[in-house]
Formats: C-alpha cells, structure tokens, sequence
C-alpha cells in the first residue's frame, strides 16, 4: 500500500521539507527498553520504515525523578533523536509522557508531531468491569491516574496495583526478579478482574507472562491492554502514512543510548520485540 504524499517543515531548517514518498523515519524515546514495545508495532506497520530508538539509560529510572527532573532528561533524549530528523517522535514512555509532553511539543512541534503514551483506561473501560491497571509505585494512586479513572471509567470497578521492581526487572531481562514481581502484583489483582491495564511500556514485553500470571482457574484469559499497537497507528497518521504489507531494503536502525551511538542493548535481545527490530542494519 503507497504512502500519501505530503510535505511538513523540519525544524532547524527552515527551507527544507520532507516529501512522504516511500521512506518514513519514526524516532521513539524512553528511559530505557521499553521503547520496544511501540517500536516493535511501527516495525510491522512499516517493515521499510528506519526507526531512531534513543534511551537514557545513564539517568534511570525516571519514575522517583521530580517533573523539572523528568522533563529535563526528556528533552536531552529528544534532542538527540531529533539530530536524525525522524518524521514523527514517539513518547514511549507514560512517565514522560506525564510530567514532559507540553515541553517536548513546544520545542519539536509543528515540524516533528510529537505522540504520547496514555495508558489504556479508556478501551479497558468500554469492555466494562472490573478491571486492573498495574503501574508503578509513583503511577499508582497519583492524581494523573484518578483523572483518567474518573473521565473514562466512572463508576467501574478498578483496582490500581502498585509494580514494585518490575521495570527495573524487565530493563536488565532479570528473569527471577521478574517473575518475582509479577507473582506480587498478581497477588494484589482481584480474582474477578477480565482485564488488566499494563500502565508502564516496559511491562508489555512481558505480557503474557502476566496473562499467565492472572489467568484465573478454569475461566477465558484476562485481556491484557497495552499503548504501543495505538501510539505506532497515530505516529504514521500524524504524519500521512498508511501501513504497509512488504519491507523495503535498507530500513535502518538508529540506537542512541545517552546520545551515544550503539547497537541494541543485550537486555533487550532477550524480548520478542527486541529480536524483530535486530534484523535490520543498525546504523552508526
């Protein structure tokens, strides 16, 4: 399927634009992998798209961080990205997308459409209740989280579960610690929940490890709902792009980590998502 041809201002150059022709260049931003997941959905949307994955993994987490603190450590990732001039930027992050999204569309936009990450209270509400969102500690009962519970599920049954260590597991693909705290969360998510809201990126490279987890005895699977199928269909519609079925040759692969040019992280080969995107030629 062709792309739709249109054209949009970069920054930093203001004579230049981009013809949407058959290339698109979208950048993602995290503190850490979890990235991997929207990355991983852009991937098979467009398998001909290059891709910019840049990470901060000399300042996490960025959960204890202030929002001056956070918005700070955004910005110098976004920068980075941006030094690729990627068509659309990509908040892979709910904490960023939280405390730093006004500050990173203030700088980027309009030439760089700049998406966030909502965790997915609203599509776990239309299936009706009860329902779980797992986050972490500094997500769970912050009034960000309440807002959202209260404009998408008023008067459902949700129970926020605190995820103690979880992102920190999955970050450095610690099994044993991963199956740790996933077994506590599990433990504090009511039998009855049909469907449990994963509130951090990071946790959707381990989603059916939480199916498992939560699965009550004799009933059908919880409904797992993640962000990154959701934030990878809006990037390529901001930008006029529709998906595409074949990969084209050359797809790069841009990793920067602290803005250091690097190949992927070893932890994140330990994913699913993490193994499709190391396909591609990684460029330096």
């Amino acid at each position: 399927m062709a792309l739709i041809r249109r054209s949009l201002p970069h920054p930093g150059a203001d004579a230049r634009t981009v013809d949407y022709g058959d290339r698109v260049k979208i950048a993602l931003m995290d503190s850490g992998i979890g990235l991997l997941a929207a990355a991983a959905a852009v991937r098979r949307l467009r398998p001909d798209a290059d891709l910019v994955l840049s990470s901060d993994p000399d300042g996490m987490p960025w959960g204890p961080r202030t929002p001056a603190d956070v918005t700070e450590h955004a910005l110098a990732v976004a920068r980075a990205a941006a030094v690729h001039r990627p068509d659309a930027l990509i908040v892979a992050c709910n904490t960023a997308s939280v405390h730093a999204l006004p500050a990173l569309r203030a700088e980027l936009e309009p030439g760089v459409p700049v998406i966030g990450t909502v965790p997915a209270i609203k599509p776990a509400a239309v299936g009706g209740g009860p329902f779980a969102i797992w986050a972490t500690p500094a997500t769970t009962g912050s009034p960000y989280q309440r807002d959202l519970i209260r404009d998408f599920a008023d008067g459902i049954d949700v129970t926020e579960v605190p995820c103690p260590g979880l992102a920190d597991a999955v970050q450095h693909a610690d099994e044993e610690a991963v199956d740790r705290a996933i077994a506590a969360a599990a433990a504090l998510t009511p039998g009855e929940a049909r469907a449990v809201v994963l509130g951090c990126t990071h946790y959707e490279l381990v989603a059916e490890r939480i199916r498992t987890a939560v699965r009550p005895h004799g009933l059908p699977p919880v409904v797992l709902h993640g962000s990154a199928e959701a934030v990878a269909a809006q990037a390529l519609r901001r930008i006029g792009a529709q998906p595409a079925p074949a990969a084209a040759p050359g797809a790069a692969l841009t990793v920067l980590l602290s803005g250091r040019h690097s190949a992927l992280p070893g932890a994140a080969l330990a994913y699913a998502e993490g193994r499709l995107l190391d396909t591609v030629d990684v460029a330096r």
